[in-house]
């Protein structure tokens, strides 16, 4: 008898389910006669399930009958007097254009909140469901006010943004983050929408003087890390840098890791010399060697990345020396990797570079380090064209370290080997299993490798075309641009009319930007948007070419173009989300 009574149970549950799908399809096909039957029979089946009474008063409303639509809320209201209640019986009225009696259900809800606070979660998402905005504030502000220990900081910044009131919904946006350290990478991110590069626009002022004021009025760190926040979002590093500064000042104790990961942003940024100035002053102030080691060789880095040939040796020499200070041990083995990869990529000394890393592979260091090690032997390797070794390295990290991170990167470096060497059925073996990879970064890289592989091997049986293309990117690996640059220029007269001539004019548009031969670069842009427009790679060359007269050429309007193209033609771009901050900052938009 039990079984059959659950048995029983779960078919009414079952049904029911079934005719509230049908009576929500019809809601949304406009069909309310249809739904009403349908929700009339479950609120007689149930009559206590305010979900029904909520649907079946939706009906009535949608076909005018608010006569109904209010008894049926008033015998809902005798049932139970849960304050939403009252916000619906309200908005009866209001959509009869009776705002009196709207206005005193209206307040019956929020009144109800002195009662229990809790009550602020179904009111004011009631609410704001009915676009009752300036209610739903009076809501969740009282809640806070009588039980203080209750949040809806989140809910009045999305209800201040609806309404244009930026200022105020910064004040909510910081205030939740003050208590919810936690949350406050999202914080940014949420305020992110609503800033742009432009320290003039009106919402960056406006978050610039609520931060300004917190701090004079409430010291916090937080405040200091928000303000310091918004200089990088601007790009002033300088004003960014001297408040770090002012706050390591004020408490020379605490660690220097604050500033480090803005000299690290500066870095990403490629504002290499305000990252100089940073990790120098890292390096003035910090007593950690770890640390100061570390902020050695990142401005070794940098200084490399941005040095001419004639800059090598007094490179070379300060590697040297600070191997010499810090020894060849486990906790100078980035360094050792940093030093290898410059002696090999720069100097062209891959036989001292190998010997180092063999070297360091001795050291007691954990497996991941090793990896790093054995990785960048294997770069050094293929920089060699000494492929099948440097195979071995790669597939001694995926055998060590399977499903890291690490072991993603090996493999797609073996995919990436074989690749240049011409294997191409390995390559794209290979590139399969890392579609899904776990990270994005890798998963993005070998999709676009796998596409380039793929089509053009269909498309040419032979694979001449790609073949050479091949080679061209293991000449641009090498550091050997001008090679690279003309053995595409050759691929581009040779197989005119093969596809791969879009990868090849934005390869070679990419080496051009290297040797700084930025109207060279724009012409292959141009070249590549307006002969291969169906191409998946249009919107790499249109978001380029936009950046190269935006930051090179000194050409907004133009930059303003192609950002506006990507954002109106390209919605589904990788490119999307940052042409349509860049393109707001030029048009000056109040990000609202």
């Amino acid at each position: 008898m039990r079984w059959f009574l659950i048995l029983l149970f779960s078919c009414s549950f079952y049904v029911q389910a079934q005719d509230d799908l049908l009576a929500r399809e019809y809601i949304n096909n406009g069909a309310f006669e249809k739904a009403l039957v349908i929700y009339k029979k479950l609120h007689e089946e149930k009559p206590t399930n305010s979900y029904y009474v909520s649907q079946l008063v939706t009906c009535y409303q949608q076909l005018e009958d608010y006569t109904t639509a209010e008894t049926v809320l008033k015998e809902r209201l005798k049932i139970s007097q849960y304050p939403v209640n009252y916000v619906e019986l309200g908005y009866n009225y209001q959509l009869q254009k009776d705002t009196l009696n709207a206005q005193k259900n209206y307040d019956l809800a929020i009144i109800s909140i002195n009662e229990r606070a809790n009550y602020a979660y179904g009111v004011g998402r009631k609410f704001q469901e009915y676009s009752l905005l300036d209610e739903a504030i009076a809501t969740y502000e009282l809640a806070m006010q009588i039980e203080p220990a209750i949040e809806f900081n989140m809910q009045l910044a999305a209800i201040y943004g609806e309404k244009g009131q930026i200022d105020q919904m910064f004040n909510s946006y910081l205030n939740f983050g003050l208590t919810n350290e936690g949350s406050r990478d999202a914080i940014k991110r949420f305020i992110g929408e609503f800033i742009s590069e432009n320290p003039d626009d009106v919402n960056n002022t406006l978050l610039r003087k609520v931060l300004l004021k917190r701090i004079q009025s409430q010291p916090d760190l937080y405040w200091s890390d928000m303000l310091s926040w918004l200089f990088v979002q601007q790009k002033q590093y300088d004003k960014a840098f001297a408040q770090e500064k002012a706050l390591f000042k004020r408490d020379p104790q605490q660690d220097l890791t604050r500033l480090v990961d803005l000299a690290e942003t500066a870095k990403i940024d490629e504002v290499y010399s305000k990252a100089l100035e940073i990790f120098n002053y890292v390096i003035e102030n910090a007593q950690n060697p770890a640390l100061l080691l570390f902020a050695n060789q990142r401005i070794l880095e940098i200084k490399t990345q941005t040095a001419t040939v004639k800059d090598y040796d007094e490179i070379n020499n300060i590697y040297e020396s600070l191997l010499k200070t810090y020894g060849k041990t486990s906790e100078s083995i980035d360094l050792t990797v940093s030093y290898a990869h410059f002696l090999a990529f720069y100097l062209k000394d891959t036989n001292k570079a190998i010997s180092v890393l063999k070297e360091s592979l001795d050291l007691r260091v954990s497996e991941p380090k090793k990896a790093e090690i054995k990785i960048e032997l294997g770069d050094i390797l293929v920089f060699e064209e000494r492929f099948n070794e440097a195979l071995i390295y790669y597939s001694q990290v995926q055998k060590t370290l399977k499903n890291s991170t690490l072991s993603q990167v090996a493999r797609f470096k073996v995919a990436k080997a074989s690749y240049y060497k011409g294997d191409f059925d390995w390559a794209e073996s290979q590139l399969k299993i890392l579609k899904s990879s776990v990270s994005q970064l890798t998963a993005n890289d070998a999709l676009d490798l796998k596409l380039l592989i793929s089509d053009n091997r269909q498309e040419d049986s032979l694979q001449v075309a790609l073949t050479q293309y091949a080679k061209a990117d293991l000449m641009a690996f090498q550091n050997k641009t001008e090679g690279a640059i003309s053995l595409l220029e050759t691929i581009k007269q040779e197989h005119k009319t093969k596809s791969i001539i879009a990868q090849v004019l934005l390869k070679q548009a990419q080496l051009y930007e290297k040797q700084l031969n930025f109207e060279k670069a724009k012409e292959n842009y141009i070249t590549l948007i307006t002969n291969y427009k169906d191409s998946i790679l249009a919107d790499d060359a249109i978001f380029a070419l936009a950046m190269l007269q935006l930051n090179q050429l000194n050409n907004p309007d133009e930059a303003k173009k192609g950002f506006e193209t990507i954002i109106f033609e390209h919605d589904d771009s990788i490119y999307f989300t940052e042409a349509r901050k860049k393109y707001r900052t030029l048009r000056g938009d109040n990000l609202q």
